[in-house]
C-alpha cells in the first residue's frame, strides 16, 4: 500500500490559471491557518511573477503579503519558484539578483523551492540549490513534459537525471502544464523518469485543460510517483491542477495512505468559491477533452493573455487561429516547451503573425534574444529561414551585440541606491518605480476581502423571495430577471 504526499497548489497554481496571478494575501490569508493544518507536505506559495502582478496591478506590497501569509502557516513548508535565470516574466536576470532573491525568500520564512528553466540551465540549477541548503531547505527540479519529436521518452530521462544528479537537489518535479500526457504514454514514460530519478522522489504536476489529469495521476501512483500537486476544489480543475478532494478519494478506493484531514478541505473550498466569485475571477472550472489542445500546448493561464492581445487589435474573433499559429511557431523555433517565458514569447511571436498578416515581419526583441541563445539552446536548431527573418529585424544586430549582463551585488546595490535592503533591491531591479510608488501610495496590505458583492447579494436575496430554476443576468447592464 503506497503512501501518497500532496502539495497544495491553491494559492500558486490555481489562482495564477484562474485569476491571473491576482490572488492578494488578504484573500487566503482567512483560511490559511486551515490549509496549514490540513495535512498537506508543502503549500506553494510564493513565485516570481505573482510578486510582479500583485506590484503592477493589485499594488499590494508583496514582502508584506508573504510575511502575513507566513505567519499563517507555521506547520507546513511555504514554496517558492524560481526561473533559473530570470525573476520576472521575461527576459534574463543577474546571476547576483537571483542569489539574492533566493536569500531574501528565506529569510522571510520560505522553505521549499521548485526550480526551473525549459531550456536545462543546470548551472542555475546547481547554484541556487546551494544557497536554499543555507538554509535547510527542500528543493525540486523541475522537468516539464511536451509532445513534440524532441522531448522522447529518452530526452525526459536524459534530463531527469542530469536534474537528480545535483547532490542539493531533493525532488524531482515532472510538470506538464498542458495536460497532453496520455495515458498510454505515462505507462512507458514514467517508469524511465522514476528511474533516471535515482531513488529521489518524484512529483507530479499537472494542468488538467484536457479534462485527463486525475487519471494521469492515478496512473503514476502505480508507477512510482508519491507527491501530487492538488488544489482546493473551486480553485482546481479547467486550466489549474486536479482538486484535492478527487484525488484523495481516488487514493483512498486505490488503497493508498494519505495525511490529509479531509474535514477541513470544504471551508477551504467555499471560501475561495466566494471571494473568487465577489472578485469576479473563475472558480469551478471544468474541462472537455479536446484534442485541439495537443497542436498548441498553450498553458490555460495564456489563453487569456493572448485574448487581451487580440482585443488591442480588435481581433477576438481570430483566436483559434492564433492558437494554431502557436504551435507552428513552436515547431519554427525549435519546438520549446510552452512554459513560461517560452510560452508568452511564442505566443506573441503568433499573435504578430496573424495581425501582421505576413510571419515574423514583426518580431519582439525577446524572440531575438531566443534566437541569439540569450535564453539558453533551443530543444532543436531553428528553422534556417524563419532564423533568417529574426536575425534580420530592425534590431536584431543591436540585440545579439547586447548579451545579458552579470553586475554583482554591490554593483546593483549602487546602481538602485537600495544600500543594504535588498526586500527593495529586488523591487527596483526588476519592476518600474513608478509602479513601487504607485503600491506604496495604496496603503498597506488588506488582510481579508468581501466574500459577496452587491450584484451577488442581489441575486441571492432575489432568489430568497420568489422561487425560481435560474437568475438572467443581462451582460450589457445589470438586469435581473426570474425564470421559471
Amino acid at each position: 500500500m503506497a503512501h501518497v504526499e500532496l502539495l497544495d497548489a491553491t494559492m500558486r497554481d490555481g489562482q495564477q490559471s484562474l485569476w491571473g496571478m491576482r490572488m492578494q494575501a488578504g484573500m487566503a490569508l482567512p483560511v490559511a491557518d486551515v490549509l496549514d493544518r490540513t495535512g498537506f507536505r508543502t503549500i506553494d506559495a510564493a513565485a516570481s511573477s505573482y510578486f510582479e502582478v500583485l506590484i503592477k496591478y493589485c499594488r499590494e506590497d508583496p514582502w508584506a503579503g508573504l510575511d502575513l501569509l507566513r505567519g499563517a502557516v507555521h506547520r507546513t513548508p511555504m514554496r517558492g519558484g524560481m526561473r533559473g535565470n530570470a525573476a520576472v516574466s521575461f527576459g534574463i536576470t543577474p546571476p547576483a539578483l537571483m542569489d539574492t532573491w533566493m536569500r531574501r525568500l528565506n529569510e522571510h520564512g520560505v522553505r521549499s523551492y521548485w526550480l526551473y528553466d525549459v531550456l536545462y540551465g543546470i548551472e542555475n540549477f546547481r547554484r541556487l540549490a546551494r544557497i536554499a541548503k543555507e538554509y535547510d531547505s527542500e528543493v525540486a527540479g523541475t522537468v516539464f513534459f511536451s509532445l513534440s519529436p524532441i522531448h522522447t521518452d529518452d530526452y525526459l530521462a536524459e534530463r531527469t537525471a542530469e536534474i537528480a544528479a545535483v547532490p542539493e537537489i531533493d525532488t524531482v518535479l515532472f510538470y506538464d502544464t498542458a495536460g497532453v500526457l496520455e495515458v498510454d504514454r505515462l505507462r512507458t514514460l514514467m517508469p524511465h523518469i522514476v528511474a533516471a530519478a535515482a531513488g529521489k522522489p518524484v512529483e507530479f504536476h499537472s494542468n488538467n485543460l484536457m479534462g485527463t489529469s486525475g487519471l494521469a495521476y492515478v496512473e503514476a501512483v502505480r508507477h512510482g510517483v508519491h507527491i501530487l500537486h492538488t488544489a482546493s476544489r473551486s480553485m482546481a480543475n479547467g486550466p489549474s491542477v486536479p482538486s484535492t478532494e478527487s484525488v484523495v478519494r481516488n487514493l483512498e478506493l486505490m488503497g493508498c495512505t494519505h495525511r490529509i484531514d479531509t474535514s477541513l478541505l470544504a471551508p477551504v473550498e467555499e471560501h475561495f468559491r466566494q471571494v473568487g466569485r465577489a472578485a469576479g475571477y473563475l472558480v469551478d472550472q471544468v474541462s472537455e477533452y479536446d484534442l485541439f489542445n495537443v497542436t498548441h500546448q498553450v498553458p490555460g493561464g495564456m489563453v487569456g493573455t493572448l485574448k487581451a492581445q487580440l482585443e488591442q487589435h480588435g481581433m477576438t474573433h481570430r483566436l483559434q487561429e492564433v492558437l494554431a499559429e502557436t504551435g507552428a511557431v513552436r515547431r519554427d523555433l525549435g519546438w520549446p516547451v510552452m512554459a513560461t517565458p517560452l510560452s508568452q514569447l511564442v505566443g506573441t511571436q503568433a499573435v504578430l503573425n496573424v495581425v501582421s498578416g505576413d510571419r515574423y515581419t514583426l518580431v519582439p526583441d525577446e524572440v531575438v534574444a531566443y534566437a541569439a541563445g540569450h535564453y539558453g539552446t533551443p530543444p532543436a536548431p531553428i528553422e534556417a529561414d524563419v532564423l533568417d527573418r529574426i536575425l534580420s529585424s530592425r534590431r536584431a544586430d543591436a540585440i545579439v551585440a547586447s548579451p545579458p549582463e552579470e553586475p554583482t551585488l554591490e554593483e546593483l546595490r549602487a546602481r538602485h541606491g537600495t544600500g543594504a535592503d535588498d526586500d527593495e533591491l529586488v523591487l527596483r531591479a526588476l519592476i518600474p518605480m513608478a509602479d513601487i510608488e504607485a503600491m506604496r501610495a495604496a496603503g498597506p496590505v488588506r488582510r481579508d476581502y468581501p466574500l459577496s458583492s452587491p450584484e451577488l447579494s442581489e441575486v441571492e436575496a432575489l432568489m430568497k423571495t420568489v422561487r425560481s430554476g435560474y437568475v438572467h443576468v443581462s451582460t450589457e447592464r445589470w438586469d435581473l430577471e426570474l425564470r421559471r
